[in-house]
């Protein structure tokens, strides 16, 4: 009875050394789970701006929000993306949302070179910080035409 028992011991402690031993080691990011709902919140948005609507001024007025408040978003590469984008094409005269340069604050912000500044640092960081995103060979081809 006693082998039994020892036994039984000696098993089960083996393998809850196993199992700390199998531990991760480097932990994952800790994501905020309120900052990271209205961020998708405002993602599902802003991709609605971009593609059905064509609103580019509010897609980018989506993603600087979220940026600036939560730029480790788990899906900030699409946020780059879009946000880059949407400068670029506003910075082409592209949209359904006029730039209204003779209005002071779009003066100040949304000048074709101001926009293709925007737009070729946001990509280049989506390209830079995130190589694996889906989004990746559409920011390249976007950058090389900006250059």
């Amino acid at each position: 009875m006693k082998k039994i028992f020892a036994l039984t011991f000696l098993v089960l402690a083996v393998s809850v050394i196993g199992t700390f031993a199998q531990r991760n080691v480097t932990p994952a990011i800790d994501r905020d789970p309120i900052m990271e709902a209205d961020a998708k919140h405002n993602l599902d948005v802003a991709w609605n701006y971009y593609s059905l609507k064509k609103a580019y001024k509010a897609t980018l007025m989506r993603f600087e929000e979220t940026f600036a408040a939560y730029p480790d978003f788990s899906k900030i590469d699409e946020f780059l993306f879009i946000g880059g984008m949407s400068s670029y094409y506003l910075s082409e005269g592209k949209g359904k949302q006029p730039v209204d340069l003779k209005n002071e604050k779009d003066k100040e912000k949304y000048t074709p070179e101001k926009l293709r500044e925007s737009a070729k640092m946001y990509l280049t960081m989506l390209v830079d910080k995130y190589p694996d995103s889906k989004y990746v060979v559409d920011a390249k081809k976007t950058l090389n035409l900006i250059k």
